[in-house]
């Protein structure tokens, strides 16, 4: 099994040697910051989430993670069709982007479920007849 604290700082560690590796013109480095940034914050909020004192704290920062891996793919898309790097090079990270989207929804999903039932179990939530 992997641990996501590692695989979030890989992914963001990847994102560090795309960047350095870009062209120097304005147009790749403006879309290279944004992708770094947003992609290297993947795993800083996952880092947060862990120590979330809250079910609500921990599906906000998971979610605050979906949002930046899905502007990491925008950012990336660009690069690709603006001609600044091959599609083909950014295709793995493109791909481990979206495998961790998908890893990111099933832990709120998961989590928002487990709230519905603790709710039900408590008696708070009470169904109408």
């Amino acid at each position: 099994m992997f641990d996501l604290r590692d695989r979030t700082k890989s992914f963001a560690l990847r994102i560090v040697k795309l960047y350095t590796s870009l062209p120097k013109t304005t147009e790749a480095q403006v879309l290279g910051k944004q992708v770094l940034r947003s992609r290297t914050s993947v795993g800083a909020h996952y880092r947060e989430a862990t120590r979330a004192r809250s079910n609500a704290e921990y599906i906000s920062k998971i979610e605050v993670g979906l949002q930046e891996l899905e502007e990491s793919i925008y950012w990336l898309e660009l690069l690709a069709e603006a001609g600044i790097v091959k599609a083909s090079n950014l295709a793995n990270l493109i791909q481990e982007a979206e495998e961790l989207i998908a890893i990111f929804v099933t832990l709120v999903k998961k989590t928002k479920n487990k709230d519905v039932r603790e709710k039900f179990k408590d008696g708070i939530e009470k169904t109408e007849d």
